[in-house]
């Protein structure tokens, strides 16, 4: 009995966990395609794929999506281990709808504020707007996830976890100006902001998506 409830764990999992699983399965194929092309094959690949002002402007809307099939910024599997665990656990606690919701709903979401900024200060003609922007990775949704999950938490979660988080993020923000670091705080903020949605409180623990 006990052999046969061990066998089941891996289709169990692929039950419970399918949108996390074939997520995780999309990244790991997209850095193990990345790894054999060289290193102009990459930045290509990066460009096509980008989010940026100048694709969104001539209707490249897809990018939106595509852009977040790449782990950047840190080791592949480091990236793709974060994702799926965090993913992974809102998509077991809330379902499928609901868990790969809020990543999409930080991912993009952040996107185009980010984005939306950017064009701004093109407006402005202030420096450091760049139309053509590299701008691809799996950190805004993974933030926005992770918030989420901290501020359903109990009061040490949401205390000490969703503290240090901020933290880190606003730390990092003004060490380094970057609008990625903006865009991590928005995540954060728009994790918080699922996290208190009646679509989200209706169905507390596993929901069925």
């Amino acid at each position: 009995m006990t052999v046969q409830r061990a066998e089941n764990r891996p289709a169990d999992l692929l039950r419970r966990l399918p949108a996390t699983t074939v997520y995780v399965a999309v990244l790991l194929a997209t850095a193990g395609w990345m790894a054999t092309e060289s290193r102009s094959g990459q930045a290509r690949f990066i460009r096509h794929i980008s989010s940026n002002v100048h694709h969104l402007k001539v209707g490249k809307w897809w990018t939106l999506l595509a852009s977040g099939l790449v782990v950047d910024g840190v080791p592949a599997l480091l990236g793709i281990a974060a994702v799926a665990a965090a993913v992974g656990l809102a998509e077991w606690r809330w379902g499928t709808l609901r868990g790969m919701g809020i990543f999409l709903f930080g991912h993009l979401v952040a996107t185009l504020l980010t984005e939306g900024a950017m064009w701004l200060m093109r407006l402005a003609h202030l420096p450091g707007a760049l139309s053509r922007a590299r701008d691809v990775g799996i950190s805004y949704g993974l933030v926005a996830t992770v918030a989420c999950l901290l501020a359903v938490g109990g009061e040490r979660s949401r205390r000490y976890g969703l503290g240090l988080l901020t933290a880190a993020l606003t730390i990092a923000w003004t060490v380094d100006h970057e609008l990625a670091d903006a865009g991590h705080l928005v995540a954060l903020g728009l994790g918080v902001l699922a996290a208190r949605s009646p679509w989200l409180s209706a169905h507390p623990d596993r929901g069925d998506g």
